[in-house]
């Protein structure tokens, strides 16, 4: 488990784009951006995404060495702070201690996805633990 860390997940109401190219400027490193509408058709879909929003950010990653930083825009944003979910990421190999964090997380709270392997290739799943704090998990090696 010495792979495995908790990451922020920052979620903006339509203004990520711009938050997440402040954050590299401030912080340098890496950052990658995808849209709503690069996302498959299928997903899209499944989400009942409005064509208007294709251009909003689906996910965003920035890495600079010392921790990582991720964030999208979304309508469970406040309009006046991000909303703040946090995100474990761990590689396949601890799958299974992975898996025992998740269920721990979910036990007197609400699993609002379960893990399933993504159209990205890794294992991901969203819960809010009983003290009402969202967790989201990524097991896999995209992540890295």
């Amino acid at each position: 488990m010495a792979d495995i860390k908790v990451v922020p997940y920052l979620f903006f109401k339509g203004n990520a784009k711009e938050a997440m190219e402040f954050y590299k400027s401030v912080f340098g490193g890496e950052l990658t951006m995808s849209t709503v509408g690069e996302s498959p058709k299928e997903v899209l879909d499944q989400m009942k995404m409005e064509e208007s929003r294709y251009g909003e950010i689906m996910h965003a990653h920035l890495k600079n060495g010392a921790f990582d930083l991720l964030g999208s825009d979304s309508k469970i944003a406040s309009d006046h702070a991000a909303k703040v979910e946090l995100s474990i990421n761990g590689p396949s190999a601890d799958e299974a201690a992975m898996k025992e964090i998740f269920d721990k997380l979910a036990e007197g709270g609400k699993v609002g996805m379960p893990l399933a392997k993504q159209f990205w290739g890794d294992t991901f799943g969203m819960v809010t633990d009983k003290f009402n704090v969202d967790w989201m998990m990524n097991i896999g090696d995209s992540m890295e």
